[in-house]
């Protein structure tokens, strides 16, 4: 049986939207397979936003979360596996 997480996750992300809040998400970084700005990660965490006008190219797939986004005026591909997603809040 897969996982209900990533199903969780878009369902969770869908109704925050639709609700016209914004999403946040708090990843574990302490793994490889994690591509975020390391500059902005804290005790091993960082707090990514996911609303629609901070990202593009949003993909909320079954294995991981990627998208493009600017950290301090740069332009980054974020990569973050599903399963180093902590929560998903408003």
């Amino acid at each position: 049986m897969t996982s209900s997480r990533p199903y969780l996750l878009r369902a969770m992300y869908e109704w925050i939207v639709d609700n016209g809040m914004t999403p946040y998400v708090l990843v574990d970084t302490r793994n490889d397979q994690v591509i975020i700005p390391r500059q902005f990660e804290e005790d091993g965490k960082i707090v990514l936003n996911l609303g629609p006008s901070a990202v593009q190219s949003l993909d909320l797939g079954i294995e991981a979360v990627s998208f493009d986004a600017r950290f301090d005026g740069s332009s980054m591909d974020v990569f973050v596996p599903i399963e180093f997603i902590l929560a998903i809040y408003t």
